[in-house]
């Protein structure tokens, strides 16, 4: 068992408060903190002491690993955790499938294009499923709603100018009429979004003043508007179911899935990837192409879950083979959680305080900080100091 250092992401989008208040720094931070990460990436890698965890492992990979988990990802640790805090809206974006990463990664590979280059869409050369779970009620964007929903909400806000990619969809209204509304919006001329988009914002006022069935969308494409002025990625949102999480609450993004996160704080999972092809709602590189060939156009209710209950654990579980995490959750009572020996984990604290023992080591794990459990390690008993605690821990995904 050994407490880990974690870096902390200042993306624009992120929050003054939120990590700083977690990990027990000054508050507010200096600048946005958008993502306190917890793992072995290569770009941003925790650490132990004065080895960083990707060195660590490489020193002894079936110790720290597993024999099973060397033998299946080719000895790195498959996922990455991170504490996310979003202030605003990030991007509007998704994920490749692994053989999509694969291909783009070696493709930019040969273009000789560096892997820190603003324009690269494929750093890594694997896929990026994750999974949020809600620390604070979380607010999203994610998967495309049922389009025969969505003319609805697009003709109670209708305008001349909107009508006829109303009637695109309503002609259409699957996955290619999806596929193609969108195509349409993300490739529209700039001067053909400045001409539609202050029409359709005034009927958004509208609705929401009348208090109209689609008074929450509507609230997020005034919101996205004001904030990305002139950006298809309002259009796009349009499309999108909009989620509101509870604390506790979960959503699995697989691959293609197009999303966003707009507000909240989150502890997230994810494969050990850095893979992000984005569709608007940045001022950073899009590639409407390429995003284009990794969308998944189905569409429905996103599912969200509050896990598989036993005890105080709470497990999510996926089709994701990189990762699962569990959320450990004592309220009024502390009674002690084993977590199994023979698979790396790492366990961060939220809220409270526990005591993480092993045969005769006992080590203090407080608010806001991360530990990393190798393979090798015996069976791990969690006592909570508090009799209101908060932990997460995250492992391999089974076969």
């Amino acid at each position: 068992m050994e407490l880990l250092e974690n870096p902390v992401r200042p993306y624009a989008w992120g929050s003054r408060t939120t990590i700083a208040d977690l990990v027990g720094r000054p508050v507010p931070a200096p600048h946005p903190e958008a993502e306190l990460w917890m793992g072995a990436h290569p770009g941003d890698p925790s650490w132990i002491g004065d080895e960083s965890l990707v060195d660590v492992l490489a020193k002894d990979p079936e110790g720290q690993l597993g024999e099973d988990v060397v033998a299946r990802w080719a000895g790195k640790l498959p996922f990455l955790v991170k504490v996310l805090a979003a202030e605003e809206p990030l991007s509007l974006q998704a994920h490749p499938s692994d053989a999509q990463a694969a291909e783009g990664y070696a493709r930019e590979e040969r273009q000789g294009m560096p892997r820190d280059a603003a324009i690269r869409n494929y750093p890594d050369p694997t896929a990026k499923p994750e999974l949020l779970c809600a620390l604070t009620e979380f607010h999203a964007l994610a998967g495309f709603r049922d389009p025969r929903r969505t003319v609805e909400l697009l003709r109670a806000v209708e305008t001349p100018g909107l009508s006829p990619y109303v009637e695109l969809l309503a002609e259409d209204p699957n996955r290619e009429g999806l596929r193609a509304l969108f195509t349409t919006w993300i490739t529209l001329p700039q001067p053909a979004i400045d001409a539609l988009m202050p029409e359709l914002l005034d009927e958004c006022v509208r609705h929401v003043k009348d208090h109209g069935p689609f008074e929450l969308e509507c609230r997020t494409a005034l919101e996205l508007g004001e904030g990305y002025p002139g950006d298809a990625g309002v259009l796009a949102a349009l499309l999108l179911n909009r989620l509101v999480l509870a604390p506790g609450e979960a959503i699995f993004l697989p691959a293609g899935n197009l999303h966003t996160y707009l507000h909240g704080t989150g502890v997230e999972v994810l494969a050990n990837s850095d893979n992000v092809l984005r569709g608007g709602l940045t001022p950073k590189h899009v590639d409407v192409p390429e995003l284009l060939r990794v969308l998944d156009f189905g569409y429905g209710d996103m599912t969200v879950t509050t896990g598989e209950q036993t005890g105080a654990r709470h497990v999510y579980r996926t089709s994701a083979p990189e990762f699962e995490l569990s959320r450990l959750e004592w309220r009024n009572e502390t009674s002690p959680v084993r977590l199994p020996t023979g698979t790396p984990r790492i366990l961060v604290t939220i809220d409270g305080e526990l005591t993480v023992a092993a045969d005769e080591e006992k080590t203090a794990l407080p608010r806001g900080r991360a530990m990393w459990i190798p393979a090798s390690d015996p069976e791990i008993t969690l006592t909570p100091a508090n009799t209101w605690t908060r932990a997460f821990t995250a492992t391999p995904g089974h076969p």
